[in-house]
């Protein structure tokens, strides 16, 4: 187990060094000047070019790839153009919001895709099974803004139930969890239906019932350990996508989390943030990924971590 903890820790380092990379890559070739940006459209030539020597970007590519990778080493993330804050401080102030969020999101989206998956594959054919499928149609392709608008405007500003934004209360987490979790229950229903069905064909799922096992034993004793297994790896990756931050939603709600400093980043060509967040976000990714590869094997015990 350790050896393979600390080979998957060695890959991950070579991936992060990958993406710094090509990440570094396209932010150096953008056509946007940090400096134009820092300094203001009325600052001079003389202004803009100190500016750019003072950040070391009048230096060539590699020098500034190798300074980068410096201060990673050392656990610096740089510091952010404009608003004069340490890059790491920024992201970890807007971590423990991004935390809760994902936490809330993969909750409702198992807590309603594994039912509308368990149930449509106990009742396949039947006009149940096809009204939960053709829900969870509907939630893969709904957009995540019409989703959160419109939860708002019904329990928000119609009934009042939740407030319309913001951050601090478990009133304010419940809309956009709903949100994420609507649309990502349609993928885990119907990951969660085909594997229960091809799980209930198997031999010994025919054995536990012969045997006289009740329905419910055999689903959830027998069934439901091999069927989960795929959304275990779903969940795996969840868990870097949210990290990364979502956007759309965080803006619709109000929602400090890290996609929001992302995207201010973006708008402003503060390469620092946006280095940082992307790092930060594949690292959650590479780490979610793992962190389901090590349950996999407690739940089918068959599994072998190679």
């Amino acid at each position: 187990m350790m050896a393979y903890i600390a080979r998957r820790l060695l890959q991950t380092v070579v991936i992060l060094l990958g993406i710094s990379f090509v990440t570094f890559i396209l932010l150096y070739l953008i056509p946007a000047d940090p400096a134009r940006q820092i300094a203001g459209r009325s600052a001079t030539a003389q202004t803009v070019e100190n500016i750019r020597e003072q950040l070391g970007l009048n230096l060539p590519f590699y020098e500034q790839y190798m300074r980068y990778v410096g201060g990673l080493v050392q656990g610096d993330f740089g510091r952010s153009y404009l608003q004069k804050t340490e890059v790491s401080t920024l992201i970890a102030s807007r971590l423990p919001a991004s935390l809760l969020l994902m936490a809330g999101a993969i909750t409702c989206e198992l807590i309603f895709g594994l039912t509308m998956g368990i149930v449509a594959a106990l009742r396949r054919g039947s006009r149940t099974d096809d009204t939960l499928m053709i829900a969870s149609f509907v939630g893969v392709s709904a957009p995540q803004f019409v989703v959160g608008i419109l939860l708002l405007y019904v329990f928000a500003v119609k009934l009042g139930w939740f407030p319309i934004g913001g951050y601090g209360t478990f009133a304010h987490l419940v809309l956009p969890s709903l949100t994420l979790g609507f649309l990502g229950a349609g993928w885990y229903s119907r990951m969660m239906r085909s594997s229960l069905i091809e799980v209930m064909r198997q031999d010994f799922i025919r054995t536990a019932r012969a045997t006289g096992n009740g329905r419910a034993k055999v689903l959830f004793r027998h069934a439901m350990p091999n069927a989960i297994l795929p959304v275990i790896a779903m969940i795996g990756i969840d868990i870097g996508l949210f990290m990364s931050g979502i956007v759309v939603v965080e803006s619709v709600f109000g929602w400090p989390g890290i996609g929001q400093l992302a995207w201010q980043a973006i708008q402003r060509v503060d390469i620092p943030i946006i280095m940082g967040v992307t790092l930060v976000s594949a690292f959650a990714i590479v780490l979610g990924n793992l962190l389901a590869d090590l349950i996999t094997p407690l739940i089918d015990p068959r599994i072998k971590l190679r």
